[in-house]
Parts: C-alpha cells; structure tokens; sequence
C-alpha cells in the first residue's frame, strides 16, 4: 500500500482487508474524508448527470470539463511567474469552464449546425492550453493529476465545498423541477407551455461548469466525465421520469464510489481509476442484459 496510501504502516496492513473497521479507525481520517467526498459528490453527479444524460449534452459537459485544464494551467503560471500571487488553480478553473459554457451555449441555441465542431474545438483547445501553461510554470506540474485527481487527499474544507454546493443544486432542483423535466423530454411543448427553455439551458450549463470545476479538482478530469454518465445510464433501466432518473442516479454514483474506495484500499491501487473501472463494468453489465432480454 506504499504509493497509494503512504500513511499506511505495517500494523495498517493486518486490518487491510476489513474495509469497514479501517473508516472507523482514527488512524486513517483521510479515508473517512474521502468516503464523504464521494457521497456528498454523488448527490451532484446523479442529479445533474441525469438531465445531462436525458438531454444528450454529455459532449457538453466533457467539453467543458476538458476546457478547465487551460484554466488550470494559466492560474498555476501566472502564480508561479509572480504575475498574480497566490492565485488558485481553481479561480482559472472557474474562468474557463464558464467561458466554456457561455460560447457552447450560445453556439448550440444559434448555430446548431456548428455545435460539434465549436464543442471539439474548446475540448481541444482547453487541453492544449493547460498543457502548454504547465510546461512553461517554473517547476514540475504534472497534468495527470489534475486529468485523474486523488480523493484521498480532500480536506476538511472542500468537504464543506461540496455540501454548499448541494445544498444549492439540490435547492435549484426542487424549486425549478417542472421546467427542467419539461425541457429536457420537449422542448417545443415546454415552450408552448410559456417555459423559457434557452434560459434553462443556460443556466444548466452554468451550474453544470461549477459543478465540474468542483468535483475535478478532486476527483479529476476523467471521473467527473465518467460519474456524469455512467451513474444516470444505469439508471435509466430503473425508472420512467426525470427525478427517478436521478434518485437512482445518486444511488448508483453513491455505491461506484463506496466499491472504488474499498477496492483502491484492498488492492493498493488509484481509488478514481478504480470507480471508473467498476461503473463502466456495471454499466456494460446493465446495457448487454438489456440486449439479451430484447433479443429473447
């Protein structure tokens, strides 16, 4: 368990094997920390990976998700050069992934025949960017941790972050409901209705580039993609309506995160990588059963 988790000792690794006696144990509160994360990060994933899921914007979301590396970077640079002290990462990160939301949706409400170039292009572009930024920062910046993140290491803070933040989507949820289910199935008869479906749209992906910009920073690039997606596909083969699409969502994300955390502890290997590995198992499982009944 020597690179994953360096804080375990010898005497750590007897109990290695009882997951569940080593979260209670107060010789390891960065797995604890980490077991919230994913919880408290599940409740965003299944919400708002469901309308992302049922309005086919994934392309969207990933994106934007790819586009805060550039903002990663330039914050990192410009703090390193001295141009902009202290400087988080995360304040880059929140510039570029609503600039990113801003030009996609502007792009997908006016130029709908353009929007998988303009979407490549940004995913591109963003990547590059942070790439270039982090080769010119005085010192060694590795892209792959932000690519991948490492939710072992959460603190106490972002784990009030992340509270904050679903207290806030949950809330724009409940209290925006009927029109989110009515965009996101027809939009034309949402709009016959009197539901202002470009302004929902917007803001969906605004709250979606927060989001993203969140759950990166601690679980990484590719996770959120994966979490955003593969939590509401599953289940879709559980439930008929938006919201549960969602409940069931939250539970999926909530059991991938528990399954990877047991699984990178047992088996000392990277707890995001590893959750990823297991919702796409599940996922494919779910899909081929699915294909096997229609077929019979």
């Amino acid at each position: 368990m020597g690179k994953i988790f360096p804080q375990m000792n010898v005497a750590g690794r007897g109990i290695m094997g009882n997951f569940f006696e080593v979260l209670v144990s107060a010789d390891f509160p960065f797995l604890r920390n980490a077991l919230i994360a994913g919880l408290l990060s599940s409740a965003l994933f299944g919400t708002i990976g469901a309308v992302v899921t049922v309005r086919r914007i994934a392309s969207l979301a990933g994106a934007i998700s790819h586009a805060v590396l550039g903002g990663i970077g330039l914050a990192l640079y410009l703090s390193a050069m001295g141009i902009i002290p202290g400087l988080p990462p995360i304040a880059g990160a929140l510039l570029f992934a609503v600039i990113a939301a801003i030009v996609i949706g502007m792009v997908s409400l006016r130029a709908k025949q353009r929007e998988d170039t303009v979407i490549n292009a940004i995913w591109a572009i963003g990547m590059s960017l942070g790439v270039l930024f982090m080769a010119k920062t005085p010192g060694y910046t590795d892209p792959t941790t932000w690519l991948f993140g490492n939710i072992l290491l959460i603190s106490n803070r972002d784990l009030i972050l992340l509270a904050i933040l679903d207290i806030i989507v949950l809330f724009l949820i409940r209290r925006f409901y009927p029109q989110i289910e009515a965009s996101s199935f027809d939009e034309e008869f949402a709009r016959v209705r009197g539901v202002r479906v470009d302004a929902v749209f917007l803001i969906l992906l605004a709250v979606t580039a927060v989001a993203i910009v969140l759950l990166q920073t601690f679980v990484g690039i590719v996770m959120v993609i994966a979490m955003l997606t593969l939590p509401a596909g599953c289940s879709g083969v559980f439930s008929r309506s938006l919201g549960g699409m969602m409940f069931f969502a939250c539970i999926f994300s909530a059991l991938f995160s528990l399954c990877g955390l047991a699984a990178g502890w047992i088996f000392d290997l990277p707890v995001g990588a590893m959750t990823v590995i297991i919702a796409g198992a599940v996922f494919l499982g779910i899909s081929a059963l699915r294909m096997l009944k229609k077929i019979h």
